[in-house]
Order: C-alpha cells, then sequence, then structure tokens
C-alpha cells in the first residue's frame, strides 16, 4: 500500500511539472508583446502637433523640407504646402531645414534628407531643388517657387519631367507687371533690372523683363550683386540714371528688400516688384501671383504622390491660374514718393 502511494505521489508530480513547463513555453510571448505594445503608445503620444490625422492605411510619411532662405514669399510657400497636407488629412512628420540663403549648406542639408529616407522631399527655390535634385535620383523631389525648372535642368522638360523631380513654377507675369509700371510712370524713360547673377531663376526672368520693357518703349539696364553685401552699393549706384527700378522674384534681393527700398525710396527711384512680399517692404506695387496658393498646389501634388500613388516622372509642372494673379500697392511709399496711385484701384 505504501509503495503504491509513493508511485501515485511520483507521477503526480510529473504530472505537475509537465503543467508548469506548457503554461511556461507561452509566458515570454506575453512577456514580449506587452513592452511593444506600450512602446507604440507611447510613440503615438510623442507625435509632432504637426502631423495630420492618420490615413485609412494609418501609414506616416517622412517628409523633408529644404528652404534657400527665409523670406514672406518663400515662407508663404511653405505655409501653403503645409495647409494642403492637413487639409487632406495626411499622416506626416516634417523636417524643416533652412539654408539661409548658403549653397553650400544647401549641399549638406540635401545629403541629410537623402540619408533620412524621406518619403517625399520639397525644395521652395531654385538653389535649393538643384542641390536637392543632384542629390538623390529616387525620392520624390517636389520643387517650388522655380521660375523655370526645364531651364534649371531639373526635369526633362515642364510637360513631362521624365524623372524624381516636378512641382510648380513661380514664373510671374511680367509683362503686365511692366504695363503697371508704365501705367504708374507713364513718362519713364530708363528702368533698372536688379537681380542676383547667381541665380539662374533670376537670368529667366530678368531676360523677360528686358524684352517687355522695350516692348513698352524704355531702355532696360541690368544690375547684378553676387551676393546681399552689395545691394545697398549697387542700388545707389543707380541714383540719377534710372527712372525706376524692376526687381523680380529673386530670393536674394527678395531677402534684402528693405536695404533695396530704403535708398530706392530715399533717392527718388520707384520700384516695381516681382511679388507681395517685396512691397510689403518697401516697393512700390506689383501684379503677381500669391505664394500660399503656389504652395497649397505644390502639396496637392504631394498628396497625388503619397497617397495616391500618382507617377512624379510623369506629373506636369504647374501653375497658378490667372486668376490667383494679384495688384498690391504700398500706399505709404507712393506718398513718400509723391506718386498718385489712386488710378490703380
Amino acid at each position: 500500500m505504501k509503495k503504491s502511494a509513493k508511485v501515485l505521489s511520483l507521477f503526480l508530480a510529473g504530472a505537475m511539472i509537465m503543467s508548469l513547463s506548457a503554461c511556461g513555453s507561452k509566458a515570454p510571448d506575453t512577456a514580449t508583446s506587452a513592452p511593444e505594445t506600450t512602446a507604440a503608445a507611447e510613440k503615438t503620444s510623442e507625435a509632432p502637433e504637426s502631423t495630420a490625422e492618420k490615413t485609412a492605411d494609418g501609414k506616416q510619411f517622412k517628409i523633408g523640407v529644404l528652404q534657400l532662405v527665409q523670406h514672406a514669399a518663400l515662407d508663404a510657400t511653405n505655409k501653403g504646402f503645409i495647409q494642403a497636407l492637413d487639409d487632406a488629412g495626411l499622416n506626416y512628420t516634417v523636417d524643416q531645414q533652412n539654408a539661409s540663403g548658403d549653397q553650400p549648406t544647401c549641399q549638406t542639408i540635401a545629403s541629410k534628407l537623402v540619408n533620412d529616407k524621406d518619403d517625399l522631399i520639397l525644395a521652395i527655390a531654385t538653389p535649393a531643388a538643384q542641390a536637392m535634385a543632384g542629390a538623390t535620383s529616387d525620392i520624390p523631389i517636389l520643387v517650388t517657387a522655380v521660375t523655370d525648372p526645364a531651364s534649371s535642368d531639373l526635369v526633362e522638360s515642364n510637360d513631362n519631367p521624365g524623372g524624381n523631380v516636378s512641382g510648380t513654377s513661380d514664373l510671374t507675369p511680367v509683362k503686365e507687371q511692366m504695363s503697371l509700371l508704365k501705367k504708374i510712370l507713364p513718362d519713364a524713360k530708363t528702368v533698372g533690372i536688379l537681380f542676383c547673377s547667381a541665380e539662374s531663376n533670376s537670368e529667366i526672368q530678368a531676360k523677360m523683363a528686358k524684352d517687355a520693357i522695350e516692348a513698352e518703349g524704355m531702355t532696360a539696364v541690368e544690375y547684378t550683386v553676387s551676393n546681399s553685401n552689395e545691394i545697398q552699393t549697387v542700388v545707389t549706384s543707380m541714383v540719377g540714371k534710372v527712372d525706376a527700378l524692376y526687381a523680380p522674384t529673386d530670393n536674394t534681393i527678395a531677402a534684402g528688400m528693405a536695404t533695396v527700398s530704403m535708398v530706392a525710396n530715399e533717392n527718388g527711384i520707384p520700384v516695381i516688384c516681382g511679388e507681395e512680399g517685396m512691397v510689403k517692404a518697401g516697393g512700390l506695387a506689383t501684379y503677381g501671383i500669391d505664394y500660399y496658393e503656389l504652395g497649397y498646389l505644390t502639396g496637392q501634388q504631394a498628396v497625388k504622390i503619397l497617397k495616391e500613388g500618382a507617377d512624379i516622372s510623369k506629373m506636369p509642372i504647374e501653375y497658378l491660374p490667372s486668376d490667383k494673379c494679384k495688384l498690391t500697392v504700398n500706399e505709404e511709399t507712393a506718398k513718400t514718393l509723391g506718386i498718385d496711385v489712386s488710378n490703380l484701384k
């Protein structure tokens, strides 16, 4: 009887060990999965405030932004782009980078964004776009605030880009701007064109402006700077030589517009500008595009690529319609110069 009891006891002990071993085989799965769930929750709670609501599939996109320099037009473009992403409900994080107008810095930032393996990159202004396009042929790149992407060697053609770059053009209505100049200053004979020689974007506009100025029966004279430090000297050199000044959507000039307007207004030289922000910084007037709307249009392209799988190589460069252009007049500057702009209203 004792021997049977001992055998039974050993049998029960073995069964208990086998049972514990079976439960133990599932314990690691439970212990492992719990921290993963917690980590995921923490990651979601730490998402940037700029991240929009999740898309249907929950995928979060990484977007890099390389902006050449900080000034009103490019800042507005950037804001419009982000707003379009938010309005589309895109789930994203954005890495905002600004090169402060320095080309080598553009190259450094471009390499960083490529190494970060972003899903899409926005390049704002021609030098930033050229740096970005030279850094990768794989990541989709949208450019904006670029006058002519094809002439800047960013795409094969504006109608059929053919690579990993597309976007929007900020081609301004130069002809209409020169007509505006003539309307405000009917007696003007000589017009200076001020731009940075390092920007291919500006050389294109300068050529267009020269043709438009001559078509209005006036004489065009080009004045160039190689960097912002030369602006005051070059504008001062125009005094007594020009009746008006035209400043296209040049990033160096736009960023230094306070200096341009200070010298020009003190010496009675009206400045017709390429865009609204330059007028607000002291220029006289413009008939130009809305850079916020330009950025918004670019953001809509980004949504098509990321959310709808659009092929960027077949996505034409887009332009703002004429109804997005508007007249902007700085009445304080007009008063300083003694110019009547009431007939423009």
